[in-house]
């Protein structure tokens, strides 16, 4: 996997707050309701204690409202954004965030302390920036081994599964990363329209270079950095010259939520977590029904007063019934990383050919199987790259999802996240005889084998 690590504490200035549960104010904004729509930000949020602490630590402050409500203005004019949100924006926390610029963050850690302890606030951080490089085993520009890029999919019986079901172009796959190479030609005409949540300045980077679109969000999810397109090519290659997508015939929606910058001569992927938060949330309201994430925040980069990320964008998706996957990590050592550590999260480690647990994979007993995720041939931002990493093993696994909801689908039964996951680890087969496999999850993911268990397990429930 690419590991997410703060690169700066925060951006420069700038919260995530989120509040309790009927204190969200109607004349907030929200962010697209300003980028859009020229709408002012609000220079006060409750007229009481937040707008006292922020005066006093902040100086002044503007804010909006992290996230748009899945029920539009044309849906339902004249209602205020704020009473268009649903119960279940409302109860999973994203109804409720709001990202706040100060204008001087110079006391910020006094500021995030003191509204932390506001009976209205539920949870208060700074808007963490980080950044993904990519795995140091990851070489582009290769000329493929069809040999070897067959390998990894023959391990998950993947070729097996696609021959049972090819995939539904009406079940969508969401990718969340650093974009796709929109004109590669084994993705070109394979893609959902996607977009761009990345707002990113200079200034937020320290001694990192951005280079490319970072300063604005649009509709353009072109990546700059070759994470995004790595996966995709797992997900939605067209088999031109490597192996076809694993998803099939699903759809792929792509979201650019890490911009690019340059460390040294390195490309990287660099995003602040409401930028994550941001993309995960339109995903989920455009109705994909897998959510890829080839992301992480170890919980050790986090301070003291900062809480897990991903919180309520998590409980959203697990609330509309989308199936989350996540990377594990990629630090070798039993730990947890966000989103991956979230029980509603499907976490996924990475092995090798041999079925071994790969040495850099992250370990621990959130971690639910194993996928290949060593010398994976795929995409890369022109022509064909090989890359290691449990990045690269989470798009295995939610490729096998997408096929799960297309044939569950085809048999007009409904496939819950729940019932997904136990799926997935039942039919995981084992790995190598002699392995230490300790906190690497079930098993390895075998692809046909989930789908003809799901098949039983349909049986069984109609017969009942």
């Amino acid at each position: 996997m690419i590991t997410l690590r703060p690169i700066a504490p925060h951006v420069p200035r700038r919260l995530v707050l989120t509040l309790k549960l009927g204190e969200m104010p109607e004349h907030v904004p929200s962010l697209r309701e300003v980028r859009q729509e020229g709408a002012p930000r609000a220079t006060r949020i409750d007229g009481g204690p937040i707008d006292r602490l922020l005066l006093h630590h902040g100086g002044a402050a503007r804010s909006v409202r992290l996230h748009s409500a899945r029920v539009t203005r044309r849906m339902r004019p004249g209602v205020p954004g704020v009473r268009r949100f649903d119960d279940v924006e409302q109860l999973s926390g994203v109804a409720r965030v709001l990202r706040v610029e100060v204008a001087d963050d110079s006391a910020l850690h006094a500021l995030v302390q003191s509204l932390a302890q506001v009976p209205q606030v539920e949870r208060v951080s700074r808007d963490l920036v980080c950044a993904t490089p990519f795995d140091a085993r990851s070489r582009t520009h290769l000329a493929l081994d069809p040999v070897a890029a067959r390998r990894s999919r023959a391990v998950i019986r993947l070729p097996q599964a696609l021959a049972l079901q090819r995939g539904d172009p009406s079940v969508v796959v969401g990718l969340a990363d650093t974009g796709v190479a929109q004109d590669h030609e084994e993705l070109a005409r394979r893609l959902r329209r996607g977009f761009d949540t990345v707002d990113l300045d200079a200034a937020t980077l320290g001694d990192l270079t951005l280079i490319g679109d970072n300063s604005a969000r649009d509709e353009d999810p072109t990546d700059e950095v070759g994470h995004g397109s790595a996966c995709a090519g797992i997900l939605r290659a067209s088999g031109t010259g490597m192996p076809a997508g694993g998803a099939g015939l699903c759809g792929l929606t792509p979201v650019r939520v890490l911009g690019a910058a340059l460390q040294g001569d390195k490309r990287v992927g660099v995003g602040a977590l409401a930028n994550i938060d941001a993309g995960m949330k339109r995903l989920i309201d455009l109705g994909v029904q897998v959510i890829n994430m080839s992301f992480g925040t170890p919980e050790s980069a986090l301070g003291a007063d900062d809480p897990r990320p991903h919180a309520e964008v998590v409980r959203y998706a697990a609330a509309r019934g989308v199936l989350l996957v996540a990377a594990s990590g990629n630090s070798g050592q039993v730990e947890r990383y966000y989103p991956a550590a979230y029980d509603a999260v499907i976490a996924v480690g990475a092995i090798d050919d041999t079925l071994t647990p790969s040495a850099f994979s992250t370990r621990g007993a959130h971690v639910d199987l194993c996928a290949p995720g060593r010398d994976i041939w795929t995409c890369g931002l022109s022509g064909y790259t090989r890359v290691s990493g449990t990045s690269f093993a989470a798009p295995f696994v939610s490729a096998v999802c997408a096929l799960l909801v297309a044939h569950a689908e085809s048999r007009a039964w409904p496939l819950d996240p729940a019932t997904a996951r136990d799926i997935l680890t039942v039919s995981a087969r084992p790995f190598a005889a002699g392995a230490d496999t300790e906190g690497c999850g079930a098993g390895v993911l075998d692809a046909w084998a989930a789908l003809t268990l799901l098949d039983r397990t349909i049986d069984t429930e109609l017969q009942a």
